[in-house]
């Protein structure tokens, strides 16, 4: 049986506007950039695996009205197209076709829609699962709880979803994706790996540009310096391709989205 998987990238939304400091650490340099909220569609093996789930659209003003604290600019804005639903379609993918989600990190803009697919397991970071529930500082300043799983979506993975619910660490998800946990960005970010024809695909918000990773320019908005140089030099050693999963060029060096 091969473990080659197709991989394809699809929009879920794109903030117009974020400071380059955010991307990049400590750079003066570094310009103001567009984000973009990329979701991975990995299929292969009689399996279809999506890497983030996008807002809820209904949860999407209560965010950005939260953000504008920090800058009006900074918006998060989900196109009709660039809905769950409408995404899926545009590769061929049904919801009840998912046979594994995987969220990284555990923030609205990447759960929001996790409990829309029937049959999916939902694969979470232990290590993120354990400081939300139990975090060493209750008032984190880059972690707004109600941010990182909405109330809603929280109650239905605690009771209803719980038996879907797959609690993982470095590991295989099935043959030829693993993912392994990185830290960086949040104590919940994991890099998802991904055997195709083409190498080894890395997607992961770790890394928010290309060159964090290839030119080992650390990404602005890290927890973690040590994290940071320990993720990217794995990555660098390990990837062939790369996702960063807020990166607008994706969908420029990869035409319609098809990584591999």
């Amino acid at each position: 049986m091969s473990t080659n998987y197709r991989v394809d990238a699809v929009s879920l939304g794109q903030w117009d506007w974020a400071p380059g400091f955010e991307m990049f650490w400590m750079d003066p340099s570094a310009p103001d950039e567009p984000l973009a909220l990329v979701s991975v569609i990995i299929r292969g093996n009689g399996k279809t695996i999506v890497v983030n789930t996008g807002p809820d659209p209904d949860f999407l003003p209560t965010m950005n009205e939260r953000w504008a604290n920090f800058d009006p600019r900074h918006r998060l804005r989900v196109h009709d197209d660039e809905r769950r639903d409408p995404t899926l379609a545009q590769v061929g993918v049904r919801l009840d076709e998912v046979a594994h989600e995987i969220v990284t990190p555990f923030q609205a803009y990447a759960i929001g829609n996790v409990l829309r697919f029937p049959r999916a397991e939902i694969c979470l970071s232990r290590r993120g699962w354990i400081d939300f529930h139990a975090p060493r500082w209750r008032d984190h300043p880059h972690d707004f709880r109600p941010f990182c799983i909405p109330d809603n979506v929280l109650v239905d993975l605690v009771t209803e979803a719980w038996p879907r619910v797959r609690l993982i660490e470095d590991e295989e998800i099935v043959q030829g994706v693993s993912v392994f946990w990185t830290g960086v960005h949040h104590r919940s970010s994991l890099a998802v790996k991904i055997q195709t024809e083409q190498g080894v695909v890395i997607a992961s918000d770790c890394f928010f540009r290309y060159e964090n990773v290839t030119q080992n320019r650390p990404l602005g908005i890290n927890e973690s310096m040590e994290e940071t140089l320990i993720a990217y030099d794995r990555i660098r050693r390990e990837a062939d391709l790369l996702i960063p999963l807020y990166d607008p060029r994706v969908f420029e060096r990869h035409p319609h989205g098809r990584i591999a």
